[in-house]
């Protein structure tokens, strides 16, 4: 009787083992050829992803709205590096993505130009344009806003008076001036003068 059920023990235990059961064989990680426990495949990225990459160094040269001192500006700064920002975004309502995209300098990153590309068809218009030193563009929630440093007489290129935010809006095919903020900056700062006599201790 004893050796009947040990027999019997050692059944159970094997059925418990085998593939087909419930045991520890049956957990562990899915295999990787499964993208789940369903056995699906794993999702792809979608291909029709709005944001078209664009060559915005080819298409600022060819533009005959950005001027011939800001194409001889464009130049690399190191191997294959131009200093050029470029965003995208939905700012003039169409399907496909518009390109926002900043021209700088090499050596201190100023703004020398900004534009905005609107694609037609299959090609890409250029729909604002502002060339002036210190500008810099972005799009924020549908709006372009175009950042202008502001100098006064003797200020070195570091540190402007300040700034002058325009946020501007695409209506009846153009980008109109919808809202403008003014910054003056404080000359209580790094690379600014403090008027007035240098303060003293208590026993001065």
């Amino acid at each position: 009787m004893a050796g009947l059920a040990a027999v019997g023990l050692l059944g159970l235990l094997a059925a418990g083992c085998s593939t087909g059961g419930t045991g520890t064989r049956d957990e562990g990680a899915a295999p990787t050829e499964q993208g789940g426990p369903s056995g699906a495949a794993a999702p792809t990225p979608s291909a029709s992803s709005p944001f078209e990459r664009v060559d915005v160094v080819e298409l600022l040269k060819n533009d005959p709205k950005v001027s011939d001192r800001v194409k001889k500006d464009l130049r690399p700064c190191g191997p294959d590096a131009y200093p050029v920002d470029t965003s995208y975004g939905n700012l003039t309502g169409t399907s496909a993505a518009d390109v926002v995209v900043n021209v700088l300098t090499c050596g201190d990153a100023v703004g020398v130009g900004t534009y905005v590309y609107r694609k037609r068809e299959q090609t890409f218009e250029n729909v604002f344009a502002l060339e002036e030193p210190a500008v810099y563009s972005a799009i924020d929630r549908g709006d372009l806003v175009v950042t202008k440093q502001t100098y006064a007489k003797g200020d070195p290129i570091a540190y402007p008076s300040g700034e002058e935010v325009v946020t501007y809006r695409w209506s009846s095919d153009r980008f109109t001036e919808h809202y403008v903020v003014r910054n003056e900056y404080s000359k209580a700062v790094e690379g600014g003068d403090i008027s007035g006599p240098a303060p003293t201790g208590p026993d001065e």
